[in-house]
């Protein structure tokens, strides 16, 4: 595949998961184990089937060319999968997508502490101007009772950050191994939490069909083709490139149902996405340099 190729589908990928905040707020009473537990369903199995198209083999025998670091990862994103889905519920969708744009940064840092891959000088800068921005949202949080909405965020950031030191750590290239293995793991936590804490599995055919959907195409199809086009692009473009889930996430609701920004979540919002892009075109002039050194 050519680098344009893999790019336009990166950011087709992060379109589709950019629905998922829109996909939140049209639910009308399911709770939030019952939501987590059918989306997980349809992101398991739409993830499921890809893998097995993608690797030409079928369904038991991706199932046991799962290893250890696929069911460690798989536990992080559950995690990551769960929180999100109280964070989208407790506040807002841009304040959510604006805090887990911070998880390169915590990657970094964690990257740094665990697998000794020290960061690069700008990663202090720009974190620091990164958590800034999320400081500026989570003060308005306070101010509105959304505390455990930011929380939770900041957990899913952090969740999925842990994730991502996994797969660098491993050199594997291809996650979808260790997402199949988080929906199924956020399946089996949906599903004792709603029976447990919840009201039961019982939810509308309309909150139904809107979870499963939101599993199957804006996370299930969105995770498949980021993943598909990052093993072509470099990965500071790639952190670039996906920004677009966190630009266009809190405009579907604005634009359907009126949700709006507040002042606060655009400064700081606006912060944290600065923050990326510099660390991302950091990163990808260190990388060409680098490229360029080798081959004198």
């Amino acid at each position: 595949m050519q680098k344009q190729s893999a790019m336009y589908l990166i950011l087709l990928g992060g379109t589709c998961m950019s629905f998922i905040g829109l996909c939140m707020r049209l639910v009308e009473a399911a709770d939030g184990f019952q939501i987590l537990f059918y989306r997980s369903i349809s992101l398991s199995l739409m993830v499921g089937l890809i893998c097995c198209l993608r690797r030409r083999t079928g369904p038991v025998d991706f199932v046991k060319s799962l290893d250890r670091t696929d069911m460690v990862m798989g536990a992080a994103l559950a995690i990551a999968f769960t929180t999100y889905v109280f964070a989208m519920l407790y506040t807002s969708v841009a304040s959510t997508l604006f805090i887990l744009t911070s998880s390169p940064f915590m990657a970094a840092i964690l990257g740094w502490v665990w697998i000794g891959e020290k960061p690069h000088p700008m990663t202090w800068m720009v974190m620091v101007a990164a958590s800034i921005g999320v400081a500026v949202m989570i003060r308005e949080g306070v101010a509105l009772d959304r505390n455990f909405g930011n929380i939770m965020a900041l957990v899913s950031a952090l969740s999925f950050s842990v994730m991502l030191v996994l797969a660098r750590r491993s050199g594997k290239t291809d996650v979808l191994g260790g997402t199949f293995a988080g929906g199924v793991f956020a399946v089996m936590i949906g599903l004792v939490l709603s029976l447990i804490f919840g009201t039961g599995l019982s939810v509308g055919g309309f909150d139904m069909g809107i979870s499963l959907f939101m599993g199957a195409f804006s996370i299930g199809i969105g995770i498949a083709f980021v993943t598909w086009g990052a093993s072509y692009v470099p990965a500071a473009e790639v952190s670039i490139l996906v920004l677009i889930e966190s630009v266009l996430g809190p405009l579907w609701p604005w634009i359907v149902l009126g949700e709006t920004l507040s002042k606060h979540e655009v400064i700081g919002g606006m912060i944290v996405l600065g923050s990326v892009v510099v660390f991302a075109l950091v990163s990808r002039r260190d990388s060409r340099n680098a490229q360029a050194a080798s081959v004198l």
